[in-house]
């Protein structure tokens, strides 16, 4: 564990602390953005590099956690799961925030994360119908601490991406 990351009560609180990213590393990570099943070599031209060095770049920017991983973009709706919901969940204390921490694993669950503002967790949930939906809301109302939860569901989606590897 490096000097910015700490664990609390078996939580990982990380400093966040940018890479050092020059010119080049942004234009390899905004081509494997782009289409993550790209070859070194292909990389290599975009970037005018020889395929082993842009291998050493990519090798680097995985170990410094800059690329936490390369994985298929599935389609939620053709999956089955139509129902594209967000919720804002407020709770009591801190043991009532950390108990969300089970729906991790929960399939529906896309996203989940501690916020400021108006709720203290956030989750992103793709269900298969309203149903299955209003089970998952039941579980989490069931939970000592939690004191409301708003509904926002997703009539239609124009972008979803990560990160641009773009400089601010």
């Amino acid at each position: 564990m490096s000097a910015f990351d700490k664990e609390k009560d078996g939580i990982r609180q990380t400093r966040h602390k940018p890479a050092e990213l020059d010119a080049i590393d942004r234009k390899i990570l905004s081509a494997l953005a782009e289409d993550a099943s790209r070859s070194y070599t292909e990389l290599s031209e975009i970037v005018n590099l020889s395929a082993p060095a842009v291998h050493d770049r990519v090798k680097r920017l995985k170990r410094d956690g800059v690329i936490k991983g390369t994985v298929a973009v599935l389609d939620g709706c053709k999956l089955g799961r139509t129902l594209l919901t967000f919720l804002v969940i407020d709770t009591s204390s801190y043991q009532a925030t950390r108990a969300l921490l089970q729906f991790t694993s929960r399939k529906e669950v896309e996203e989940l994360h501690t916020v400021a503002g108006d709720g203290c967790v956030f989750i992103k949930v793709r269900a298969a119908d309203t149903e299955s939906l209003e089970n998952f809301l039941m579980e989490i109302q069931s939970l000592e601490g939690v004191r409301s939860v708003r509904s926002y569901i997703a009539l239609s989606t124009f972008l979803e991406r990560g990160p641009s590897p773009d400089s601010a």
